[in-house]
């Protein structure tokens, strides 16, 4: 069975840190692009951060860049995404998915199940 088991999230104050992990069954990290997004309340989902296969480009969105870290650890079967100066309007559900393609922007082979990141004081 292919599943994205999800862990990490949690509140945390304007300025802090998160570490989002994501492990990867019945798939391999390193044979799909993988992802992170993010939907708040009242929002459209948006892409957060991309790896393809050969790790170049790496995709970030705007709003995130020099913030967040996307990464992959093949010999775990896992990614991460590192969540630095966390700001109120990063608030939302966050998920990782892998894609069908090795590249970014293809469609979703399997998605995880979310978990909720609050920046609040």
């Amino acid at each position: 069975q292919v599943q994205l088991v999800v862990s990490g999230g949690g509140l945390v104050q304007p300025g802090g840190s998160l570490r989002l992990s994501c492990v990867a069954l019945g798939i391999k990290v390193d044979d799909y692009a993988i992802g992170w997004y993010r939907q708040a309340t009242g929002k459209e989902r948006e892409e957060v951060a991309c790896l393809s296969v050969t790790d170049d480009p790496i995709f970030y969105a705007e709003t995130v860049k020099g913030r967040f870290t996307i990464s992959r650890d093949n010999a775990k079967n896992t990614m991460h995404q590192q969540m630095n100066n966390l700001k109120p309007e990063d608030t939302a559900l966050y998920y990782c998915a892998a894609a069908r393609t090795t590249y970014c922007g293809g469609d979703f082979l399997v998605k995880g199940q979310g978990t909720q990141v609050t920046v609040s004081s």
